[in-house]
C-alpha cells in the first residue's frame, strides 16, 4: 500500500497525478488538501484567515466555526468532488471522504493552544486537534471491496463533532494502520529546499538523524510538517519522497527519483 498526498496549493497539477495513478501498478490511497480553495472561498466570503503560531514555533489556521463551514466546503465538498471526479474518468473507483465519515479518523480536540499576544501568554481555543486512531474496519472494507479512498478533513473528536487537523499528522496515524511502501507527497516545489527562495537548493536524501535536525531549525508551517513527517518515519520502515506537483507528470517524476526521498 502507497500514500499519496496531494498538498492543496493552487499549482498543484491534479490530473497531471491521476493519470499517473491510473497506470501505477501498486495499491494507494489518496489524502488531500485545498487551502487555495479555501482562502479564494474565505475571500469571496470576505472572511479573514487567521495563522495562529504556538509558544513552540509551530503555526497553525485558526478554526472558528466560520472556518469550519469553509473546509466543509472547500477541503470536503468541492475539491474531494472534483479528485474522485477525475479518478473515475481515468478508471479508478474512488470515494471520498472526510475523517468524520464512519469515524475513519477519530481525534481528540485541543483542550488551547498557548500563544504569546502583546507579551502576554495566553491559551486560544478552537475547533482543532490531533488524530489518534483509524477505524481500520472501514478502510480494510473499501480496500478490499477495491475502493480508493478519497480522504481529507475534517476529522472527528472524541464528543462526534467535527474538527481541524493537519493532513500531515493524519497520514503519520494512518500509517501506523496500513505500515504504508512509500508517501508520495506532492506540492509547490522540487523537494525540499534547504534555501525556502531558492528551488535551486534541492535536498535529494534525508536521513532519519537529519530529519530530527531539521525541525529543530524550521519555522512555523514547514516546522510542523517536518514535526509530522519525524512521528511518521519513526515508528515504521516507510520511505516518503517529496515531490513537485507541478510538472506533467508528477508521480513517474518522483519515481523516476526526482524529489526528496526520506529513509524511514
Amino acid at each position: 500500500m502507497n500514500i499519496i498526498k496531494i498538498g492543496g496549493g493552487k499549482n498543484i497539477n491534479i490530473e497531471g497525478i491521476i493519470n499517473d495513478l491510473a497506470s501505477f501498478n501498486e495499491p494507494f490511497i489518496i489524502v488531500h488538501g485545498a487551502n487555495a480553495f479555501r482562502d479564494e472561498l474565505a475571500e469571496k466570503l470576505n472572511y479573514e484567515k487567521q495563522v495562529i503560531t504556538s509558544v513552540k514555533g509551530y503555526s497553525s489556521v485558526f478554526t472558528d466555526d466560520q472556518a469550519m463551514d469553509l473546509m466543509m466546503m472547500s477541503y470536503a465538498g468541492l475539491r474531494n468532488k472534483r479528485i474522485v471526479e477525475l479518478c473515475q474518468q481515468k478508471g479508478i473507483n474512488a470515494i471520498g471522504l472526510t475523517g468524520l465519515d464512519g469515524k475513519l479518523v477519530e481525534g481528540v480536540r485541543n483542550k488551547g493552544i498557548r500563544v504569546r499576544e502583546g507579551g502576554k501568554l495566553k491559551i486560544v481555543r478552537d475547533n482543532s486537534g490531533k488524530p489518534k486512531s483509524v477505524n481500520t474496519d472501514l478502510l480494510n472494507l473499501l480496500i478490499d471491496n477495491e475502493y480508493v479512498p478519497v480522504l481529507t478533513v475534517p476529522i472527528v473528536d472524541e464528543n462526534n463533532y467535527a474538527i481541524n487537523s493537519e493532513n500531515d499528522d493524519i497520514i503519520a496515524v494512518l500509517n501506523d494502520s496500513i505500515n504504508a511502501k512509500c508517501v508520495y507527497q506532492f506540492i509547490e516545489a522540487p523537494g525540499y529546499l534547504s534555501d525556502p527562495k531558492d528551488e535551486s537548493t534541492v535536498v535529494k536524501r534525508i536521513s532519519r538523524l537529519e530529519l530530527q535536525s531539521l525541525e529543530e531549525k524550521s519555522e512555523g508551517r514547514m516546522k510542523r510538517k517536518i514535526h509530522a513527517l519525524n512521528k511518521l518515519i519513526s515508528r515504521t520502515d516507510t520511505q516518503v519522497i517529496i515531490a513537485d506537483g507541478r510538472v506533467d507528470n508528477p508521480l513517474n517524476e518522483a519515481i523516476n527519483g526526482n524529489g526528496t526521498i526520506i529513509n524511514g
